[in-house]
């Protein structure tokens, strides 16, 4: 057998462990070190090249070439790792040592000619006297051997070569003090022990073995210390899941690769909050993350500390930037399970799915997302704390430190942002570093790349004023509350409605830039029924206002009581504080007046929330009787004042125009109004003079 190979005759034989090419063998001889080993040599011969010795390959394929060219054993990576599956480590050194020799002593026989057996007796005679040049390892399984040693190994290898593996250690495994113990109620306890409370010594295991078990003979500490080793060894994963669950989750716990597979941008989205590791100027903040699994996008929110409005602010934003999802994955947070929270969503029909509890794998994208947050962007801010136990440590002692010498937390920490500056850095992150970064999960697509690909439809909320509104806070913890006599009662103030009689429950929202008006919807929050004042924070005289709202409702009272429930909904109170303040006004000039803009929304309660900003009230037609409006009722009662709407410049209305252009360049939809207007207006002098302007000189044009 020749004890020289090329790269070539080495590739072909496809040994275990080797590269099947040439090109690949030569990588292995360069990084191995090989065409520096006294072991290689140039070939003789046509062609020329070099060539290396068999003692160069790794052990597995030096075996397996060696069992090979003997034919004892089918070499090919398959079989050699099917064999190694049903073998302990002492058996497959033993067997591969014995392979190793046999092979040895028929390479022998036919280098020299004799017959088997004569072969046999010649090497037995040279290795016991260490005249043969083998390998350390098969020297150590295999001291010495003999003729008939090696006749038998050959019998037993042509049957079965595994026979040929032999365990010193079987006959005494399992029969020591710490096999029995495994075996009986002392193995039990002790594993109970371990689990229950992972950091006792073996001292203390022992004092609990002598305490359980009065007449039983304790073994030695050491035998105790090589059982735990071995226990938490063979068990680490049943351990783990009992002793450290949250090794066990991120270590063992099986999660696959696409948990949550979608096909739709905006399909799903998860959301969770974690405290950011960083400290700001006042204190320390928690970030909310929203993925959209599709496109892998994020959107980062600060807040001071987890609520539902903070949900919400973070609800806001994603859907004014993306549009509106389809279902929703959180966890059961009490900012997630608040009334306000699954008020939003309902509104908004946007399908929500619960994690069960302590079980963060159920929303592993979003808790990945934060995890890169914190390790990509906060240790380049300033105020960072660090990420886990051992790092605040090292903050700790530096603070400390700090103290010695007199510094504030402040300097200790370098705190210099505040929550304002946090998020715009948040924002920056989220859209230009993690967006445009090539995502493994998005086959190294970006994330924004992935979301500007996808050419389906997408739900969006044209009027971010009536979203404001679904997102205002509610009237105490759920909104509803009954209407007394005296009004609406709310955080100790009384509210006037005139368009609910008493008695009645509604569901209310407070407008926060205003707060002397509520918002007043069916209990279900898809109709919207009118305003509630409270004069003193309106800024009304409440004597006034009062009377105001009587003779509206004596008006309405004595035009008869069949018309009541139909009529009544048209007293807005808001009107009557706009009539009083008109009133005061015209004794002093002409009042301006502008009236609310109103549009259509895709939701019942959106519907309902734009009615609430445009200050329509939804009710039932009322009978041709009726008064046509609350302007009729207060001019029955007060001369209106003259009201005069300021003229549109021709600034304005060229800035009116670029908003459309914009709107369609983002693919937003214009009404048939709006595009006459503005196909007409492009056609005029007056827009094409204030274009060449604007593009001259910019924004200074238009003042």
């Amino acid at each position: 057998m020749t004890q020289f190979l090329t790269s070539a005759e080495i590739a072909a034989l496809a040994l275990p462990g080797l590269p099947a090419t040439r090109q690949g063998v030569d990588s292995l001889a360069e990084r191995e070190g090989w065409n520096q080993s006294p072991l290689r040599r140039l070939r003789q011969g046509r062609g020329g090249g070099v060539e290396y010795r068999l003692d160069l390959l790794p052990r597995a394929a030096l075996l397996a070439y060696a069992a090979r060219r003997a034919g004892l054993v089918d070499a090919t990576p398959e079989s050699c790792q099917a064999v190694a599956e049903t073998f302990s480590p002492p058996l497959d050194e033993s067997r591969d040592a014995r392979l190793a020799i046999l092979a040895a002593s028929t390479r022998l026989a036919r280098e020299t000619g004799l017959s088997q057996a004569s072969s046999d007796a010649y090497f037995a005679a040279l290795y016991n006297e260490g005249r043969l040049d083998v390998a350390p390892w098969v020297r150590a399984a295999v001291a010495k051997t003999s003729a008939k040693t090696l006749e038998r190994w050959r019998a037993l290898a042509k049957r079965d070569c595994n026979r040929l593996g032999v365990d010193r250690g079987a006959a005494r495994r399992g029969k020591g003090v710490l096999d029995s113990c495994l075996e009986g109620k002392v193995g039990a306890f002790l594993e109970a022990c371990i689990v229950h409370q992972p950091h006792w010594s073996a001292s203390h295991l022992l004092g609990a073995l002598e305490k359980e078990f009065p007449g039983f003979a304790p073994p030695s500490e050491r035998t105790i210390q090589a059982f735990v080793a071995r226990m938490k060894r063979d068990n680490k994963q049943i351990h783990a899941k009992i002793a450290n669950p949250d090794k066990f989750k991120s270590a063992y716990r099986l999660v696959g690769s696409n948990s949550h597979a979608v096909t739709r941008l905006n399909e799903l989205w998860q959301i969770d909050a974690s405290p950011a590791d960083m400290l700001c100027t006042d204190g320390r903040y928690s970030v909310y993350v929203c993925i959209d699994i599709f496109s892998r996008r994020l959107v980062v929110a600060v807040s001071k500390t987890p609520s539902a409005q903070a949900v919400a602010l973070l609800m806001r934003k994603a859907i004014l930037a993306w549009g509106v999802p389809e279902r929703l994955k959180l966890d059961n947070g009490s900012d997630f399970i608040a009334k306000s929270s699954q008020r939003l969503f309902a509104s908004l029909q946007i399908e929500v799915e619960f994690s069960r509890p302590f079980s963060p794998w159920e929303k592993g994208h979003v808790e990945r997302a934060i995890k890169t947050f914190q390790h990509d962007l906060t240790p380049l801010l300033p105020g960072f704390v660090g990420h886990n136990v051992a790092d605040r440590k090292v903050i700790e002692e530096r603070k400390a430190f700090s103290a010695r010498l007199g510094q504030d937390d402040a300097r200790a920490f370098g705190v210099e942002l505040t929550a304002k500056e946090l998020q715009s850095y948040c924002d920056d992150w989220a859209e230009k570093r993690y967006g445009e970064r090539a995502h493994s999960a998005l086959k190294g697509v970006s994330p924004n790349a992935r979301a500007a690909s996808y050419a389906g439809k997408i739900r969006r909320v044209e009027n971010p004023r009536g979203l404001d509104l679904l997102l205002a806070p509610l009237a105490g913890s759920d909104g509803l509350r009954t209407v007394g006599k005296q009004g609406l009662r709310i955080e100790g103030s009384f509210y006037l409605p005139s368009s609910v009689l008493p008695g009645e429950k509604v569901f209310v929202r407070m407008d926060p830039a205003d707060l002397g008006v509520a918002y007043l919807f069916s209990l279900d929050g898809e109709r919207y029924l009118g305003d509630a004042i409270c004069p003193e924070l309106a800024g009304v005289d409440p004597i006034k206002a009062l009377a105001e709202a009587k003779k509206a409702q004596k008006a309405l009272l004595d035009d008869g009581v069949a018309r009541l429930r139909s009529d009544i909904k048209k007293i807005k109170p808001r009107d009557m504080a706009e009539a009083l303040l008109r009133r005061e006004a015209q004794d002093n000039g002409t009042l301006l007046y502008f009236p609310r803009p109103s549009e259509t929304h895709e939701t019942p309660a959106l519907t309902a929330a734009s009615a609430a900003i445009a200050g329509e009230a939804v009710a039932p037609e009322p009978d041709n009787g009726a008064f046509e409006s609350t302007e009729a009722l207060i001019d029955a009662a007060m001369t209106h004042p003259k009201v005069v709407a300021l003229p549109e410049t021709r600034q304005q209305r060229f800035r009116r125009a670029l908003e459309m252009d914009a709107r369609l360049e983002r693919g937003e939809p214009l009404t048939n109004e709006e595009l006459l207007w503005l196909g007409g207006y492009r056609e005029g002098s007056e827009w094409k003079a204030l274009r060449q302007a604007f593009e001259d000189f910019g924004e200074s044009a238009l003042l």
